[in-house]
């Protein structure tokens, strides 16, 4: 396992999110996009299980980011609503479920319409009640936390009245990131963990996200002055999360 920790406050590990210790209740919140399971071509993790095998290996990190959480601990889960490769599966609803059997309690959900609509090609039965094939293209952003919903301990917000006021609205509308851009295939943009950040969570508090991918989620936390441990599997997006870290947060605070 290799960590990097060059910049106070920030922790990066490569290593499994399911072997890592982490000490139990010692996390304030979660902010994350686990792999979405659509054959996504990712250098190591392989993205196009079964999907019973995929909710099997879901329900395992839910149970171990529960434990680790504090008593009022929270999780920001970016899922898509639904799946149509490899047949049509209700994803937000699976997880949802699970995780709520798993111990969670299920808060709010926030829809993210990234604004940015792909040209379509599945259509199914075209122009015809046959078969037809009903697409939403948005994101789901699910709020879970651990046992208290009210933080337990005072601390400092740093949200404005206007953000609160917009961010409360529980249908986000900003533009998704460019893979190219960034170098992952799957990246999301800093605006997503700005959001659940300042909302969720004091200045100060412990951020994770146990699948880092290209760090986006750590870079925001320390914009945001809160302490942020990232965890990627995979070495070369790693790598990646390293570089855009260090170019990131060594330059001034705030965004």
């Amino acid at each position: 396992m290799r960590v990097w920790n060059k910049i106070d406050g920030i922790t990066i590990y490569n290593e499994d999110f399911l072997k890592i210790d982490i000490n139990s209740g010692s996390i304030d919140l979660i902010v994350t996009s686990p792999p979405y399971n659509v054959g996504i071509e990712y250098n190591t993790h392989n993205d196009a299980l079964s999907y019973q095998k995929y909710l099997d290996w879901t329900a395992l990190w839910l149970k171990k980011a529960l434990q680790i959480l504090k008593s009022d601990g929270r999780m920001c889960l970016n899922i898509p609503l639904d799946k149509n490769k490899g047949g049509q599966q209700s994803v937000y609803a699976d997880i949802t479920t699970l995780a709520k059997q798993l111990g969670w309690k299920y808060h709010s959900t926030i829809i993210w319409n990234e604004g940015n609509i792909s040209r379509r090609t599945a259509w199914g039965s075209w122009m015809s009640a046959s078969a037809p094939y009903v697409i939403a293209p948005v994101e789901t952003i699910v709020v879970l936390y651990k046992d208290s919903w009210k933080k337990l301990r005072k601390g400092k917000s740093d949200i404005t009245k206007s953000e609160f006021i917009e961010w409360t609205n529980g249908l986000w509308t900003f533009s998704g990131e460019s893979k190219k851009r960034v170098g992952h295939p799957a990246p999301f943009p800093l605006e997503l963990p700005k959001r659940c950040i300042k909302l969720f969570s004091y200045i100060g508090d412990t951020i994770l996200d146990p699948f880092l991918g290209s760090g986006t989620t750590v870079i925001a936390a320390n914009k945001l002055n809160r302490k942020a441990i990232g965890i990627e599997i995979d070495e070369e997006y790693f790598n990646l999360a390293i570089d855009r870290v260090s170019e990131h947060c060594l330059t001034l605070k705030g965004f």
